[in-house]
């Protein structure tokens, strides 16, 4: 019988995290999900793994049958070029617009990155992006999760003397940019959020 994986009522990214997990410990699965997105977000997150995907609505729910192929051929396939993978952060919050918004798809997105792989391999913070690794922040269990799992987070130290901040530090290392351009120019890929 196929792993049931309950994910009604789940805010993103929850249930394709929830998806992903049991395709790549359990194998085949039954993803029960309530609204369009989440249906769109496992099915194409399923079909991205090499998974045949069939959909069923029954019950006022949407049941997502997935029939998982050889994941492991589809990691091998995603090798990152040459050089860590970076990702920067410059701000608080995700994209610009409402300032309430950006706050919640920082918290999606790291703790996303957590969950999913491949991790990138170094995390750089700076600007108003430093009050992410500061005492009172909403994202610091993540960020401590992803230090753990070996993502090197460096964080400006001009930019925590500017806000005030650097006694406050709770995670990752105070760093300048001098090591901040030395990584950035040997990535592999930077993406900024």
């Amino acid at each position: 019988m196929k792993e049931e994986v309950d994910a009604r009522g789940l805010a993103c990214p929850q249930p394709v995290i929830m998806a992903k997990k049991t395709i790549e410990d359990k194998g085949d699965c039954v993803v029960i999900v309530d609204n369009e997105a989440a249906r769109e977000n496992v099915c194409r997150m399923a079909g991205n793994l090499g998974c045949d995907v069939r959909v069923e609505e029954k019950d006022g729910a949407v049941y997502i049958h997935i029939t998982h192929g050889d994941v492991s051929e589809v990691w091998e396939n995603r090798k990152p070029s040459a050089g860590p993978a970076v990702v920067v952060f410059p701000y608080d919050k995700m994209g610009r617009g409402d300032d309430e918004l950006g706050t919640l798809l920082i918290k999606a997105f790291l703790h996303t990155l957590g969950e999913i792989f491949p991790r990138p391999d170094v995390m750089i913070l700076f600007n108003a992006g430093v009050k992410l690794a500061t005492e009172g922040s909403e994202v610091l269990d993540d960020l401590h999760i992803l230090e753990n799992q070996g993502v090197r987070i460096l964080v400006c130290g001009t930019c925590l003397d500017y806000f005030g901040c650097k006694d406050n530090l709770n995670v990752g290392v105070v760093s300048n940019m001098y090591d901040i351009a030395e990584v950035m120019l040997s990535a592999g890929r930077v993406i900024r959020i």
